[in-house]
């Protein structure tokens, strides 16, 4: 049996890496940055998750309790720990192990006071030359851009409403093929974990019916860099494919062709933005608004995407707005039942002045149920106080 290319390299770069590691002690350089944050928010009527809501239930039966409510949290505070090897293996290998409080809560009166440790992001990466070889916990290649928000870091903004953001295990092999002007162009292949965005015990994890596949997720993006720092831009173009074994015999697949986009405009002003459209991709972050199966058992088609200005007026301000939409495809939905469209539009400014940040947004999100095409809303203004180091 032959072997490819890619395989080929991958192994010829570990067997380097473990040579030279061997062969000398490296000097690790570490850094560790922190966000001690509270929001305090209200929401104008019921939604999924109060503190960080993606989208609006459906109207509560007259006579109930208020659906209005409010309250406050620092269940999205973060640490991150970073590492640098700048000479490895002939080439660098750099880490993080990105951590908040997002995980849950323990059930008791304490409530949200008692959240669970949650391992958001957890990497290590080796670059050498025009390679580089990732393995380890972050979002899917094809769609690893995200809007800027301190209203919603535990889950990212417009999750459900047209962000894939799912942080999942993987393996990646990236080469820099190409320069044109400014941009660098590149290709990357990635193996994920599969997933199907179904809900675990509390404990005790079973396999979902993507893990019952068998097969991994595969990813693949073309990309363009260009810049550094504060003017870097980024441009991606992508495919997933992916298994969800709903039968002994029967495999339904997961798929997506995705692009997204962060550059700045001018000196001031950034474009953020991502767009797709696929079947069955609720495991990537709640794709088709967290819904993989519809009308006799269908997968379920969709196509959302979000897109967001930020404009930096002075080094300590940002000002921004943003919208996004998750459109699933009627025909494939049980229209007595299911979620048919979410939009949701944000206005957002912050202002940083080490180490205090401070953050206020306003969120509109609206839902779509039933036959009758009608539309929940619900509005959610969020307050961030925070202490950065």
């Amino acid at each position: 049996m032959r072997s490819s290319p890619l395989v080929l390299a991958l192994i010829t770069t570990m067997l380097a890496v473990t040579e030279s590691a061997l062969a000398q002690g490296p000097e690790i350089q570490t850094q560790v940055h922190g966000l001690i944050l509270v929001n305090a928010f209200v929401n104008s009527t019921a939604v999924n998750n109060s503190d960080v809501p993606q989208f609006v239930l459906p109207p509560p039966a007259p006579g109930g309790p208020p659906a209005s409510a409010a309250g406050a949290t620092v269940r999205q505070s973060r640490v991150r720990a970073q590492a640098n090897v700048p000479e490895f293996g002939g080439g660098s290998l750099t880490a993080e192990l990105d951590v908040d409080f997002f995980g849950g809560q323990q059930p008791s009166t304490g409530g949200r006071t008692f959240p669970l440790v949650r391992i958001r992001r957890a990497f290590a990466e080796f670059t050498r030359g025009r390679m580089a070889v990732f393995v380890g916990q972050e979002a899917p290649p094809i769609v690893e851009i995200n809007p800027s928000s301190l209203a919603s870091i535990g889950v990212p903004e417009f999750a459900g409403a047209g962000n894939l953001w799912l942080w999942i295990p993987q393996v990646r092999l990236g080469v820099d093929v190409s320069t044109i002007g400014a941009a660098r162009l590149g290709i990357e292949v990635a193996a994920l974990a599969p997933t199907s965005g179904d809900a675990q015990t509390a404990f005790f994890t079973q396999p979902d019916i993507a893990e019952r596949s068998s097969r991994p997720y595969v990813q693949g993006r073309l990309r363009a860099r260009w810049g550094s720092g504060d003017t870097q831009g980024e441009l991606n173009l992508g495919g997933h494919l992916g298994w969800l074994a709903v039968g002994p015999d029967r495999r339904v697949t997961s798929r997506a062709v995705a692009v997204s986009v962060w550059t700045p405009l001018t000196r001031q002003l950034e474009l953020r933005g991502e767009a797709y459209t696929g079947r069955a991709l609720a495991g990537l972050g709640g794709g088709g608004i967290g819904q993989n199966f519809g009308l006799d058992s269908a997968a379920v088609s969709t196509s959302g995407g979000w897109v967001q200005l930020n404009l930096r007026p002075t080094l300590a301000w940002e000002v921004g707005a943003g919208a996004a939409m998750d459109g699933p495809d009627d025909a494939d939905l049980n229209l007595t039942t299911q979620r048919l469209r979410n939009l949701a539009v944000e206005g957002h400014a912050s202002w940083r002045q080490e180490p205090v940040v401070i953050g206020l947004e306003v969120r509109r999100l609206e839902t779509r149920y039933g036959a009758s095409l009608s539309d929940a809303g619900a509005t959610h203004l969020n307050l961030a106080l925070g202490f950065e180091f």
